[in-house]
């Protein structure tokens, strides 16, 4: 009997992990850069089991919005919206949120802790660690190896400031990316109420920020 109620709970198990980790990973692709066409694409294409839930109406507008944008207006809009000539109009950094300035003691926190766990920063990428989009990555990676340290690092590192930008991100004026700050505020918001006692109970111990 207890094979038989174990076993689905650990499927269901790894395939909420697994659909935790696809969420952080989108979230960190489309921070980096705006959509190309196929990933607008499969965005526009989705078809959303409406179950109530807050999440799966962000998804909802999301798709939405997708379909009535254009990569190459995507394309200016994340430049306006997440980069900017000077900065954009969110600023989508740890240490700017967390210190009020770039480059500041969030990073310096981040940087030890990435390190302790075992990443290194590629080489690919000119932006500094604690780019939310990076910091999504990381979490993406923690969900899918099983790490002990996944709640602990998402305390530390996205509870504090990441809900916020997120909020930032939904005020803006294109409908895409207001929507995409909606799905990453909800999503970061269960990510709390799902971690926040998990993390208390976690013996791997990083540096405080």
């Amino acid at each position: 009997m207890s094979e038989i109620t174990t076993l689905p709970n650990d499927a269901e198990l790894e395939e909420t992990q697994a659909l935790r980790a696809e969420i952080y990973r989108l979230l960190s692709r489309l921070l980096r850069e705006a959509p190309d066409q196929p990933l607008l694409d499969w965005l526009s294409a989705l078809e959303v089991e409406n179950d109530g839930s807050a999440l799966t109406s962000c998804w909802s507008s999301l798709a939405i919005a997708a379909r009535e944008a254009s990569s190459d207006a995507l394309t200016r809009a994340h430049f306006r919206h997440l980069v900017g000539v000077i900065e954009g109009d969110v600023i989508p950094y740890a240490s700017w949120y967390r210190n009020g300035d770039l480059m500041d003691e969030a990073l310096i926190t981040l940087r030890r802790d990435i390190k302790q766990l075992g990443f290194e920063r590629s080489e690919d990428t000119q932006d500094p660690e604690d780019h939310l989009a990076a910091i999504c990555e990381v979490m993406a990676m923690l969900i899918e190896a099983h790490s002990s340290a996944e709640a602990t690092f998402f305390m530390k590192h996205l509870a504090p400031w990441a809900s916020r930008c997120f909020a930032d991100l939904e005020a803006v004026d294109t409908l895409f990316y207001s929507r995409l700050g909606r799905l990453g505020r909800t999503f970061i918001d269960m990510e709390f109420g799902r971690l926040e006692d998990e993390a208390n109970h976690e013996t791997v111990r990083l540096v405080e920020p």
